[in-house]
């Protein structure tokens, strides 16, 4: 059908419809083409800069700085392990950061302060030259070493450079300077912040440490940041690409050195983690220049001292230029401890050992320490824990030596001897003939210090201190009958047997404390033991520490229960002045229960308050203080710090006890070395003072 066919109007009307419908379809795609260079214009005007920052992102790198660990307290609230903030200069290295640049940077602040350059080994300097003369690094190299793997590569050139550069190196103070914060810059990761040299606090008064006042002191090691160094690197940081002034934190111990061994270390940045423990921390998310607990109590709770470090984010683009950074997290300071020392205690306490130990070293050549452990035999807190040592003629602290050396207690032991005769069958009142002196084939003569004790029950033998007594005993466990001037037939086992019942009380074994490096005493187990268990018995063969004795008391004090000591009472959340809300409590834990009745612990007890009454050998010791212990004293060699006088034969003078007899509060020992005399009483008086000590301090804190 033809267009003539129709009716013109139709076709009229057709026509303005399909020109109706092309100019609709061109507006819709003229629209559109519009909405589309708005858009453009939008992102390339607008937006543009953003989006080309956005396109550019690769990565978000972490850095960590520095918060301060977590505090100790002791018992009563009082600070005695607190945190030093102090100025620090830091280097931060970014993933694109070049060599050259770092020793660049190295030279401008070698300009601004003085370091420390006696660390530099060999190897750094090396590494520093090196790093230094790359052209002269590369020419190290044999043309068939350069396809080698970098660090193959590395470890040539290394060998190789020449001794004559090592040595005008060394000769150059100023190029040395350089080296020396080459490699405070090269301890670490990109991100990591190193502390190239930090500001150490001074103590100018008796009971806290200081920041030096340089007004008050012209003179300062070149390792120690002083204020002035910090004033011109501040002035100069925008020149310092990757160097900050920063605050950081040290240790600080208001009591000075009192406990200060039994705290602990805590590394410094350059030492950072410990070598053979770095595997453990880095999988922990520590860093490999962090400050970590080294011994003691900052090794044993560094969990909780260790800080949440505050962290900064930084976001590179993909040249590894820094285009943006962000604080995500503040960080805050480890937990709180909370320890079972009375400070106040514990000065009287080593007080008390200084005194004693100038009184008799005069007389006594080869006096050379002494110790005092107190604790509560109810739960095991430690209330003092003293050690004193004298070193090229000065009194210096020893506290870690009453848990980590170990010595021939005597005759303090000899109540876990009748107790272990009680487990073994022994009867009540069982009597004994003392008349000075035991004879067997030999001849071996082993006996008492005295000849007129006579007929003893276990009573008598405790208060008058019978060795012959304890003799019989041990015969008795042995199941060896006396015979004088015959033969003591007692073997490794019967020795073993004796350390079982020993044992029990926490003699030769560890006590638990929650500090590491603990000695159990030195045990050895002679072919021939014949006389040895008769010395087993009086304590003069195998050794026991200090903490180990207080336990041993402690056991019988609190009618046989054996309490694992600690130090450590309770963790807290970190409060800026006081102690926070607890976050762990420690619990008093119960080893073990002694295999003897109340009747036989009764018994035992009676023996130990007779020992400081009228006729006991520590008669008139404590005065009117309702005291119960025993004394001891033992012949040993000497094995102290003089080589030369070592294997020279010496008595150690010891004293375990509790106060009071009844329901008992406190439960010690005292052990003093190396005597020349058993005479003066040493072990007594240092006993003395300390109960007297604890006994006005707890009428002091009754009313305050």
């Amino acid at each position: 059908m033809t267009e003539s066919q129709h009716d013109p109007a139709e076709i009229k009307k057709s026509r303005r419809s399909r020109l109706w419908r092309i100019n609709l379809y061109f507006f819709a795609v003229f629209t559109l083409f519009a909405a589309l260079i708005v858009k453009l214009g939008l992102v390339q005007i607008v937006n543009g800069e953003a989006y080309e920052q956005e396109a550019s992102k690769t990565e978000a790198k972490i850095a960590s700085y520095p918060a301060p660990r977590g505090k100790m307290y002791d018992r009563y609230g009082r600070v005695v392990v607190d945190n030093q903030s102090v100025p620090a200069i830091t280097y931060t290295m970014m993933t694109s950061t070049k060599t050259e640049e770092k020793i660049s940077t190295a030279k401008k602040l070698a300009e601004l302060i003085d370091i420390d350059t006696s660390f530099l080994k060999e190897r750094d300097l090396k590494d520093y030259w090196l790093a230094r003369h790359p052209k002269k690094a590369a020419a190290l190299l044999k043309d068939g070493e350069k396809t080698l793997k970098s660090d193959q590569t590395y470890k040539l050139q290394v060998d190789r450079v020449p001794a004559e550069e090592i040595k005008a190196l060394e000769k150059d103070k100023d190029e040395l300077k350089v080296a020396a914060i080459f490699r405070r810059f090269s301890g670490g990761y990109a991100y990591e912040p190193q502390i190239v040299k930090a500001m150490s606090p001074k103590t100018e008064g008796k009971n806290d440490a200081q920041l030096l006042d340089e007004k008050a002191s012209k003179q300062m090691p070149a390792n120690d940041l002083t204020y002035e160094e910090v004033s011109r690197v501040s002035e100069h940081l925008e020149e310092l690409p990757g160097v900050d002034v920063i605050m950081d934190w040290t240790r600080k111990y208001p009591y000075e050195k009192t406990l200060y061994s039994i705290f602990g270390g805590v590394t410094t940045p350059e030492q950072g983690l410990i070598k053979d423990r770095e595997d453990f921390y880095l999988t922990r998310g520590y860093a490999r220049n962090d400050r970590v607990g080294k011994s003691y109590l900052e090794y044993q709770y560094e969990e909780y001292l260790n800080p949440k470090k505050a962290k900064v984010q930084y976001t590179e683009n993909r040249s590894g230029k820094v285009i943006s950074q962000e604080t995500v997290d503040e960080g805050r300071r480890g937990y709180d401890l909370q320890l079972t020392f009375d400070m106040e205690l514990q000065k009287k306490v080593e007080e008390a050992i200084e005194e004693e130990l100038n009184k008799f070293r005069g007389s006594n050549y080869m006096l050379d320490r002494a110790f005092v452990v107190m604790m509560d035999p109810n739960n095991g807190d430690i209330l003092s824990m003293a050690g004193k040592r004298i070193i090229d003629g000065k009194i210096t602290d020893y506290s870690i030596g009453a848990f980590t050396t170990q010595y021939e207690m005597g005759s303090a032991v000899k109540g876990a001897t009748v107790l272990a005769g009680y487990q073994d069958g022994m009867p009540h009142g069982q009597m004994y003939l003392d008349n000075g002196k035991l004879t067997f084939a030999g001849p071996v003569i082993k006996g008492s210090y005295t000849d007129t004790i006579g007929w003893a029950n276990e009573v008598k033998a405790l208060q008058k201190s019978s060795n012959v007594y304890m003799f019989h005993v041990a015969m008795r466990i042995a199941g060896i009958t006396y015979v004088p001037n015959g033969p003591l037939p007692a073997n490794l086992e019967d020795l073993n047997k004796m350390r079982y019942y020993f044992n029990q009380f926490g003699l030769g074994v560890k006590t638990g404390i929650d500090l590491p490096q603990e000695s159990a005493g030195m045990q050895t187990n002679p072919k021939i033991v014949g006389g040895l268990l008769l010395d087993e018995a009086i304590g003069q063969f195998d050794t026991y520490t200090p903490l180990q004795l207080a336990q041993y008391m402690s056991a019988i004090a609190n009618d046989g229960y054996r309490v694992q000591p600690r130090v450590v009472k309770s963790i807290h959340q970190p409060e800026s002045e006081k102690l926070g809300s607890v976050i762990e409590e420690r619990s008093a834990n119960v080893l073990n229960k002694i295999n003897n009745s109340q009747s036989d612990i009764e018994i035992v007890k009676t023996g130990l308050k007779r020992v400081t009454q009228l006729g006991g050998t520590a008669a008139g010791t404590f005065g009117s203080l309702d005291v119960s212990g025993k004394t001891g004293t033992a012949q040993a060699p000497y094995y102290g710090t003089n080589r030369s006088w070592w294997g020279t034969m010496s008595y150690n003078l010891t004293f375990a006890g509790y106060y009071p007899s009844k329901n008992p509060e406190v439960a010690f020992s005292v052990v003093v070395p190396s005597m020349t005399t058993d005479k003066g009483g040493i072990n007594k008086n240092i006993a003395a003072k300390i109960v007297k000590a604890y006994v006005d301090l707890q009428k002091k804190y009754s009313k305050d």
